[in-house]
């Protein structure tokens, strides 16, 4: 149990870590690739507004526009932003003729592909956007329009590779806080574990103390009725007896079927051993007015501790019929799904809420069709039951469609 503990510890930390990382780099992508938008439909804005060719040195435009809070966007220009920037620039009259087009200020692009890559923007919807490494805008001044595409492959290529790096170390940094999470965990569950372990001594310990008193407490009612007979007394003294020492008998084993290293997995008849079980339970439910029924695919072998399994299945046949009402049925169900094995128990009701699914499987708890104690139960089977499933990796669930049935779904 302290395992399962300590492994989803370290799986939600690690998450946890996983999910804040990818949340802050993204945020810091996203807002690099907005800056590098805004920097380049600045300066395309710029370009546009000298007729498609960058000013030379400190332009009237270096401001920007005024947006509508009457700020202005500060645009980066030196003495050297008009060597260094890479752009071209076409014109198209309102009749969608090429009047002139500049492709002075790049050498990847001659006027022949600048013309083309400008009539794919004029005749498309978008006024600005990313067309391969370039970014273009289309304005309009004078009745013509004017297509300026500005070479952004540098700054993509600085975006591309600060991923590539920050990817690499969030990597680096998750697996660093992984492994100082594996070492931390040992330390935060060591108080648990330590508290696990005592509660499970102690169930046990206690366990064994009560079994000598409960002894002595049977042979002296024997005793006792051997020289005075039998009596009401005595024979309420002796099912009590009985009683506590079959709750004895099952916190012990509980706190033993949680370690799991104390089952023995080998390959047995799975089939066989729930239909011995049905088999045993078919005459006592038939005493008490109640009809059980089995479906049980043939031959299905599993890899697990038999004598477990054969436990699991007598306990919720167990629990079936002693809470099944009056001339109810029971139908145990055995299949295989897959690379599984299905077993579920149905049996009806009275009445059962949802709330009584959900706890049922907690240790004391009797659900209130249950809190009876004619029907000779603690609480404890179905934690039992749970435990054993848990062991051999499996599920375990209960409910009901319509308040008046249980249905107990078990996957191994």
């Amino acid at each position: 149990m302290i395992g399962k503990l300590r492994k989803k510890f370290i799986a939600v930390s690690v998450l946890s870590t996983f999910i804040v990382l990818s949340v802050i780099i993204s945020g810091i992508h996203v807002m690099n690739y907005h800056r590098i938008e805004n920097d380049a439909d600045r300066m395309l804005s710029l370009i546009a507004e000298n007729d498609g060719k960058m000013p030379f040195g400190k332009p009237k435009f270096e401001m920007g526009k005024k947006d509508d809070f009457g700020k202005r966007d500060m645009i980066k220009f030196s003495p050297e932003t008009p060597y260094e920037t890479r752009y071209f620039s076409v014109v198209i009259g309102a009749n969608g003729i090429v009047e002139r087009s500049d492709t002075g200020k790049i050498a990847a692009i001659d006027t022949e592909s600048a013309v083309q890559y400008a009539k794919e923007i004029y005749n498309g919807n978008k006024s600005s956007g990313f067309e391969g490494n370039y970014r273009f805008l289309k304005s309009e001044k004078d009745g013509a329009t004017i297509i300026t595409f500005l070479d952004c492959t540098r700054e993509l290529d600085g975006f591309k590779s600060f991923i590539v790096i920050s990817v690499i170390v969030s990597a680096i940094g998750l697996l660093a806080v992984s492994a100082l999470i594996v070492v931390a965990s040992k330390v935060i569950l060591k108080p648990v574990e330590e508290s696990y372990t005592k509660q499970k001594q102690f169930i046990t310990n206690a366990g064994h103390e009560i079994k000598t008193p409960l002894t002595i407490i049977d042979a002296n009612t024997e005793v006792i009725e051997m020289i005075n007979g039998a009596s009401e007394w005595t024979e309420s003294i002796k099912n009590q007896v009985k009683r506590l020492s079959s709750l004895t008998a099952d916190l012990i084993s509980l706190s033993r079927m949680e370690e799991e290293s104390r089952f023995e997995m080998n390959d047995f008849p799975i089939s066989d051993v729930v239909e011995e079980e049905c088999d045993v339970f078919k005459g006592m439910a038939e005493i008490k007015g109640k009809e059980l029924t089995s479906e049980i695919e043939k031959n299905l072998s599993y890899n697990g501790d038999e004598k477990a399994i054969r436990q699991l299945t007598s306990i919720l046949l167990d629990n079936a019929i002693k809470y099944t009402d009056e001339n109810g049925t029971i139908i145990v169900k055995l299949r295989k799904s897959g690379r599984k094995i299905n077993l579920s128990v149905y049996n009806t009701v009275e009445s059962i809420t949802k709330e009584d699914t959900e706890r049922m499987f907690e240790r004391f708890y009797r659900a209130d069709f249950s809190k009876n104690s004619e029907t000779g139960g603690y609480g404890i089977g179905l934690s039992i039951a749970s435990a054993i499933v848990s062991a051999h990796k499996g599920k375990i669930n209960a409910e009901t469609e319509d308040g008046k049935s249980l249905k107990i779904n078990i996957t191994i």
